[in-house]
């Protein structure tokens, strides 16, 4: 099975998923300036970026992404701080090919601020759920779920923290029983 990541920042879920034997065919980025993309660079891993502001229509953008996936005959496409909704071009040929890793448990806390959100909501727990795509915003199947408490004594960061260290853990997991 070929694979793809789709990342939008730092790229340390990439990179972990890299690291933990997660075959990666490339990596996409939608910003020139994504730290990913030197994470690709010093894994060997090959890596693509264009921005959607550089082309007249999300259509437009989302079929110049479809044609890269199709020219390395991908898969799977994995989401990892990927920060555009996908839209109907990629839905629609890649529906239930694609597999996304939100940092909250959901359905709570849905959207770009998982971590803060449930933060600023002073609930007890939080956690990390890895879902399939769907057409809304962090609504699809649920793949997997771990929750991750919010302790007495944590600071926003230490709380981001093990957020992050359940997301390493979690989502390689999670792929290699796909791969599998």
């Amino acid at each position: 099975m070929k694979l793809a990541v789709f990342a939008s920042g730092s790229g340390t879920n990439f990179e972990n998923l890299v690291k933990s034997g997660i075959p990666v065919d490339f990596l996409f980025t939608d910003k020139s300036d994504a730290k990913a993309l030197e994470r690709a660079e010093k894994l060997g891993i090959k890596s693509y970026t264009f921005e959607l502001k550089t082309f007249t229509s999300k259509a437009d953008y989302e079929r110049e992404i479809l044609s890269l996936l199709e020219a390395y005959e991908i898969d799977l496409i994995v989401l990892a701080g990927y920060m555009k909704i996908v839209g109907d071009v990629l839905l629609q040929r890649y529906e239930g090919r694609i597999i996304n890793i939100h940092p909250a448990y959901l359905p709570e806390f849905p959207g770009a601020h998982g971590i803060l959100d449930a933060w600023k909501a002073g609930v007890s727990q939080s956690g990390v759920t890895i879902h399939y795509v769907d057409a809304g915003v962090d609504t699809g199947k649920i793949i997997a779920q771990e929750r991750v408490p919010i302790l007495p004594d944590d600071t926003l960061e230490r709380f981001e923290a093990r957020i992050h260290e359940k997301e390493y853990a979690l989502y390689p997991q999670v792929l290699k029983d796909i791969l599998d």
